[in-house]
């Protein structure tokens, strides 16, 4: 197995924890999964076939590694051993003060280029980033929401769950809109899925936006925006009749 040069000591034990857990059969199952083929959104990303809970509890018994520590494993080509560093950042920067959130949100920034797969990206930019900038300047997230890169897109769209959370809608809209465009469905899929999370704590804001942008829609974030709709509801918008959707 590959490891991370120049790793500290309590890093080093960290990825070792990960290697003695490694399950080749699940590492191929995870690397089909995760489209780590050739051409692929996450070409070249590499598994060792750990299961999320099980990374979660090891990231717990490391869990006072420096924010340099957790910067180093994300260097690792292994998903997991990404995985385990941003476990043990979303849990520092939750844990804690002003200027522990913004050094975390500052490494998960600086390192980014390191989340590079849905999973990473989902599990981290709603407890980091969205947080960090539900009381700050967003220009960041109009930003990466511009970006050639997917995953820079992706942590923009996650990053307003925390906005939502918050029944913060405005600048989640707005991004959303300007996303219909985004060749990706990756992205039609998290815009769907913010979609729906925002519809539900406010029903109308969400039928209002898809009434506006009705005809722009990737099918695919409709169909992940209504999912929690009535079997007649969905079929409606689906076939572009509002009657009966609550669409004015």
């Amino acid at each position: 197995m590959q490891s991370v040069p120049g790793l500290s000591a309590e890093a080093r034990a960290a990825e070792a924890a990960l290697f003695a857990l490694a399950d080749a059969s699940k590492a191929e199952t995870a690397a089909r999964y995760f489209q780590s083929g050739p051409g692929q959104y996450g070409e070249g990303d590499q598994f060792l076939g750990i299961r999320v809970p099980v990374i979660r509890e090891t990231a717990r018994q490391f869990n006072t590694l420096t924010l340099d520590d957790c910067a180093a494993l994300l260097q690792s080509p292994y998903n997991e051993v990404r995985v385990l560093a941003l476990d043990i950042l979303v849990r520092r920067f939750t844990k804690g003060k002003a200027d522990v959130q913004t050094a975390v949100y500052d490494c998960f920034m600086a390192h980014r280029n390191r989340v590079n797969n849905w999973n990473l990206v989902d599990g981290a930019a709603p407890y980091i980033s969205g947080p960090y900038l539900l009381e700050r300047d967003r220009s960041v997230i109009w930003e990466l929401a511009k970006s050639p890169v997917l995953w820079d897109r992706r942590i923009a769209v996650l990053s307003t769950f925390a906005f939502i959370r918050a029944s913060d809608f405005d600048d989640a809209l707005k991004l959303y809109a300007q996303l219909l465009t985004d060749s990706h469905d990756l992205m039609h899929k998290a815009c769907g899925w913010m979609l729906r999370e925002l519809g539900k704590r406010d029903e109308a804001k969400l039928l209002g936006f898809l009434g506006t942008h009705y005809t722009a829609l990737p099918r695919t974030t409709l169909r992940y925006a209504i999912e929690r709709f009535t079997t007649s509801q969905r079929s409606a918008f689906l076939q572009g009749d509002f009657s009966g959707t609550g669409v004015r």
